[in-house]
């Protein structure tokens, strides 16, 4: 029984040294894989908050352009007339979309409203 032992403990360690510089190698390789790995990710996120701020600051910007546009587009109306606003919902029908109607309708509207605006307010 001695010699069984004697033996498997023996054809263990041989088995065990040929492969242990290389499964040396191995472990360092993984090692320095996953250090690689650690460091992508770590610039990854780094370019990933960048950007989140990036676009938080655009964010911010867009929503306060927003918020002026509102209130542009309000003081217009306020200050048409119904028949210029009766003229811009028919403009806005009638073109096919509303990106290309903007730009007309918001050209003559501050020229009118202020030439009418100014004499009933002054």
């Amino acid at each position: 029984m001695k010699d069984a032992l004697h033996n498997l403990n023996a054809k263990r360690n041989t088995a065990v040294h040929p492969y242990s510089s290389s499964g040396a190698s191995v472990v360092a390789i993984d090692n320095k894989i996953e250090q690689a790995m650690d460091l992508v990710k770590s610039h990854l996120m780094y370019a990933v908050r960048e950007e989140v701020e990036v676009l938080k600051e655009q964010i911010k910007e867009l929503i306060e352009k927003n918020n002026q546009l509102e209130q542009e587009n309000n003081l217009l109306k306020t200050l048409a007339s119904p028949e210029q606003l009766a003229q811009f919902q028919a403009q806005l029908q009638t073109s096919p979309s509303p990106a290309s109607s903007q730009p007309q309708g918001t050209t003559p509207q501050p020229s009118q409203p202020t030439s009418q605006g100014s004499g009933p307010s002054a």
